[in-house]
């Protein structure tokens, strides 16, 4: 109880910190939004499905919740962590009698808050702004939130564990940032998936977030759109099954590969 009472006040003040870096809440929390904004208005006069009801908006909304869990998960709690261990904050935090789980509790408090805030106001301006025709059955939400949830789960312990990749809080940037918008191409979130060449795709779908952009395409996609993926469907239950092993993966690394302080430092 005292660990999660000390985990929920570091969440308050992880969330204080966060919302103060102004790059930060532009390049994770803000990005999606802006994207969505812009492509729906670019691409506002493009027929995608207009029998089926998918303007601009509906076709980027899935990438832009999947881009959103991973930026807000894994790109965030990447370089704060890079940031706090560089500048000795997690050395005097580890000195403190607070319960090391703690701290790691806000981590996962902040990307909860934030993911959460920020998939509410892309909901909010689909619906009201583009007129987005949003799923209103029980079985599509339920897809969402486990998808949503497994998603942020492997991204928040994959963004621990690659923290201790960078060298400096310098190097941070360039170490998360680059592979995140590589993936982000790749990933079906700012192109059509089936217009990758093949090998990409193989690519692509070793990693978390090709899994969540397909989980969220089976959420707010028409079903008959499902034949245009890989294996012709949603696959509901591989998407659970690799993002699952993502998030074992990232404990099991986050458990060997952490550190306090950093790198040739007691």
């Amino acid at each position: 109880m005292r660990a999660l009472s000390i985990g929920w006040d570091r969440t308050v003040l992880e969330l204080k910190m966060y919302f103060r870096e102004r790059e930060a809440v532009f390049f994770s929390f803000a990005f999606p939004i802006v994207m969505l904004s812009m492509f729906s208005v670019i691409f506002a006069g493009q027929d995608f499905d207009k029998a089926s009801g998918v303007n601009a908006a509906r076709f980027f909304l899935p990438g832009m919740v999947a881009a959103g869990v991973m930026l807000t998960s894994f790109q965030s709690v990447a370089l704060s962590v890079s940031a706090e261990r560089d500048d000795g904050t997690l050395k005097r935090l580890r000195a403190t009698p607070m319960p090391p789980v703690a701290y790691f509790l806000g981590k996962v408090g902040l990307v909860a808050v934030t993911s959460i805030a920020q998939f509410g106001l892309l909901l909010a301006l689909s619906g009201v702004a583009f007129d987005v025709r949003l799923p209103t059955d029980l079985g599509h939400w339920t897809t969402f939130v486990w998808v949503f949830l497994l998603g942020v789960g492997c991204g928040t312990v994959l963004g621990i564990a690659y923290s201790s990749v960078a060298t400096s809080a310098r190097s941070a940037g360039a170490v998360v940032i680059a592979p995140m918008l590589i993936l982000q191409f790749i990933s079906g979130v700012y192109f059509a998936f089936t217009d990758l060449p093949e090998w990409l795709k193989q690519v692509a779908s070793l990693f978390p977030l090709k899994w969540v952009a397909q989980g969220m395409r089976s959420v707010f996609f028409p079903e008959h759109w499902q034949s245009q993926e890989m294996a012709g469907t949603w696959e509901p239950g591989r998407t659970a099954l690799v993002l699952a092993a993502w998030l074992l993966a990232g404990l099991v690394l986050c458990a060997r590969t952490f550190r306090w302080t950093r790198r040739g430092t007691s």
